[in-house]
């Protein structure tokens, strides 16, 4: 599906969904700005598109068309023999985090910015491109002036994102955390490490979008206009909050699984307690069992009147002066 919007240096709309013929017209008119989004776009759409209309390097439009891992930004000069104008080519991760499945689904996004142009190309449809284009139409303060600016808004829509998903994640902590301390189990082991997985999942995408927005927010970038770098700059400081974030989820996580292992430590040491004290218990029991139980005839109390009578009686006040000197001792708890 292609979507297109021209606005005009003011931010008006000039026109909308146009015709793929007069894309070009409008491409060359400096006083427009002409964004072209592609959601799961044929190939033929792709190539019209990204190819014919704007003649962008081979290079980046593989880049697009294929999933890149890592976010990026690259600039594109023109040489002698290209047909395309300066642009840079931005490849960003949103992320959305489930609680029933428990992992973060990524999206990528691509943008090309030209002075002139926006082209975003997505395979699903994103909360970002849809809020943006919806402001662009409706806003009253005409972000849709120019290409930095509405790159700006997707950024930063983009980032805003992602608090939802760590809101999502950190009262999945918190549940963790009660489970650990009040029924640890199996399963919350297996919990605590999908979601320490997870984590850590979110931090390898944070690392490398950090790192491509640093570079706009130090303003590398020509086609990002100088009064425009301090709101990216905004933008790099929001997503460096979050990546602070993960790691305090990262730290927490890592508490919990402490908490986990040392309640299960401690189960495990009550057990071993009492299969312990019950040995101890019944050892009186078992040492005259065995001692009577060897049926040697010249064993004088086998024929006694009252052996039986009292070999129980030995064993029971045996039995009961072991329990008591161990609650006297406390070792039977309260």
């Amino acid at each position: 599906m292609i979507r297109s919007f021209a606005f005009t240096t003011q931010g008006r709309l000039h026109s909308e969904n146009i015709e793929l013929f007069l894309m070009p017209t409008l491409l060359a008119d400096t006083n427009l700005f002409l964004w072209v989004d592609l959601e799961n776009p044929t190939s033929e759409e792709t190539k019209f598109v990204l190819e014919d209309v704007f003649h962008f390097h081979p290079l980046s439009i593989e880049d697009c068309v294929m999933v890149t891992p890592s976010p990026k930004v690259e600039e594109y000069q023109p040489k002698e023999d290209d047909r395309f104008s300066q642009y840079l080519f931005i490849v960003i991760h949103a992320v959305d985090y489930s609680r029933r499945d428990g992992v973060f689904a990524t999206s990528e996004l691509n943008f090309f910015l030209g002075k002139n142009f926006l082209v975003t190309y997505h395979d699903v449809p994103l909360r970002s491109v849809q809020s943006t284009s919806e402001r662009c139409l409706k806003s009253s303060v005409h972000i849709a002036r120019a290409p930095d600016r509405v790159a700006h808004t997707l950024l930063d829509s983009i980032v805003e994102n992602y608090k939802p998903a760590l809101e999502e994640l950190s009262f999945e902590i918190a549940e963790l955390e009660d489970e650990a301390l009040q029924n640890p189990n199996r399963q919350t082991l297996n919990r605590i490490i999908q979601i320490k997985k997870e984590v850590f999942h979110l931090r390898q995408i944070i690392g490398p979008q950090r790192e491509v927005l640093a570079r706009f927010a130090r303003g590398e970038f020509k086609l990002i206009r100088a009064h425009l770098v301090p709101y990216y700059r905004d933008v790099y400081d929001g997503l460096n909050h979050i990546s602070e974030m993960a790691q305090s989820y990262t730290d927490s996580l890592t508490g919990i699984l402490q908490v986990y292992l040392n309640m299960s430590s401690n189960q495990t040491g009550e057990v071993v307690k009492l299969l312990t004290l019950i040995t101890v218990i019944t050892t009186p029991i078992m040492m005259i069992g065995t001692w009577y139980g060897m049926n040697f005839d010249g064993m004088p109390e086998l024929h006694w009147k009252y052996g039986y009578l009292a070999a129980i009686a030995v064993t029971a006040v045996s039995t009961a002066v072991t329990y008591w000197y161990f609650k006297r001792r406390g070792w039977l708890g309260k």
